[in-house]
């Protein structure tokens, strides 16, 4: 089975193909030839996420899935939220992000955040949504690294480490983004099986 991920971000379709079965093909943007930036113009992680498939699906015929993913901090009325990736400016540099969270949250004590995931699948004419989300706290430095994004200053609740200082593996058991796309398999077994 082949089905289009709604992305060319290479860490996230390294995540992903990481935990698919080996059943299922997963084809990238490139794959299909689909180069153009898809624009994220949704107020909601949601709304983002079902733009992109529905961009894919409308304009390529494909069935596919796309995610949008948030980091919503609870000191800063859940900032940056549905602007994770442009959080220091429209050049979606993680290290400038990083900086600027550090520096808005100072040393404000309160550090919980979330991260939040949403999988938007188009499949057979009909459209599925799949959330995981997985509580931590900001730490006040960077540590390790692995992992893209925030995941250097995000340490999951009950652990002593970032996401960025695991393996993939032990990311992909816990992470917001593991917890949709294991919703995800599921869903597709289960049509598949049909």
């Amino acid at each position: 089975m082949k089905i289009v991920f709604a992305s060319n971000n290479k860490n996230k379709i390294v995540e992903i193909k990481h935990q698919l079965p080996e059943d299922i093909e997963l084809l990238s943007l490139e794959d299909i030839g689909c180069h153009e930036d898809i624009p994220e113009t949704a107020d909601t992680i949601e709304g983002n996420a079902i733009l992109k498939a529905d961009y894919v699906t409308q304009n390529y015929g494909f069935d596919c899935f796309a995610d949008d993913t948030g980091l919503e901090v609870n000191a800063l009325n859940g900032a940056p939220g549905v602007y994770s990736a442009r959080y220091a400016g429209e050049q979606k540099n993680a290290g400038d992000n990083m900086h600027r969270l550090l520096l808005e949250l100072g040393n404000n004590p309160d550090r919980s955040a979330r991260f939040k995931t949403v999988i938007a699948l188009n499949l057979k004419g009909h459209q599925h949504l799949f959330t995981g989300t997985v509580e931590g706290a900001i730490t006040y430095e960077k540590a390790g690294e692995k992992g893209f994004g925030y995941d250097p200053l995000f340490k999951p609740e009950g652990l002593d480490v970032t996401f960025a200082e695991m393996t993939l593996d032990e990311k992909s058991q816990m992470s917001h983004r593991g917890r949709a796309v294991k919703q995800l398999i599921e869903f597709l077994r289960s049509e598949f099986q049909q």
